[in-house]
């Protein structure tokens, strides 16, 4: 290693420990935040799903009934999934949550989220904290590769018993089979998941469906922050 490259190493490692006081900030104002809006349901998507189509009607729908009965709507307050469950909740007089993040491209605030509920964060890894911590339960609409990332993070903290178990809704059961197919055929029958484990989650293809599963899931459990 040159004298050049020993200098820029030495600069990395003092930027990095600066950057901790920007996360814990990003910690602190989320958490102070979230913990006023009260149980929520995070919804995920495609945010290249177009205004107009069965997809972005069916999210639409979807948080309208979430709000309706009375938990806020969280999503990651871009477009696409995202901003027709937006409208959702706010057509229903709910809460309308988004937590918004810089990215290259797709990434922009809808115009359906609450105000005081727009929330803007440099890491992806404190977001997703948000997302966890505060939902009653994941409502995961067909989408890309972010989707499925929140989706098996989730699975897996529950799998761990790094957080409580609560309801992870996939919808579409047509866009999902093909996942589910291998997870069974796959992971469960070489022995890499359990039974209980298929059992984390659920197929839906209506707002009804969806809505059922979570008032069963809590019908004998509290709300509250999940770690």
């Amino acid at each position: 290693m040159t004298n050049e490259q020993s200098k820029k190493w030495n600069e990395t490692k003092t930027n990095d420990s600066w950057a901790l006081f920007k996360i814990m900030g990003e910690f602190v104002n989320g958490f102070e935040e979230m913990g006023l809006i009260g149980p929520c349901v995070s919804i995920f998507g495609s945010a290249r799903t177009k205004a107009g189509t069965a997809e972005y009607e069916l999210a639409r729908n979807i948080a309208y009934e979430i709000a309706n009965v009375g938990f806020g709507v969280i999503t990651g307050g871009g477009p696409g999934i995202m901003e027709a469950a937006n409208k959702g909740a706010k057509e229903a007089g709910g809460k309308s949550v988004g937590l918004n993040i810089d990215l290259p491209f797709e990434q922009h605030d809808n115009a359906f989220i609450d105000k005081e509920y727009n929330l803007h964060f440099n890491y992806f890894f404190v977001r997703k904290v948000m997302f966890v911590k505060y939902a009653q339960a994941f409502v995961v609409m067909p989408g890309g590769f972010g989707t499925l990332d929140e989706l098996f993070e989730a699975i897996t903290l529950i799998q761990t018993q790094k957080i409580d178990k609560f309801p992870i809704i996939l919808v579409g059961s047509s866009y999902w089979k093909g996942l589910m197919d291998w997870i069974k055929n796959q992971l469960y029958d070489n022995d890499k998941i359990s039974k209980d484990d298929l059992e984390l989650v659920y197929l839906a293809d209506t707002p009804i469906e969806v809505i059922s599963h979570i008032e069963q899931f809590y019908e004998l459990k509290d709300h509250s922050p999940n770690f």
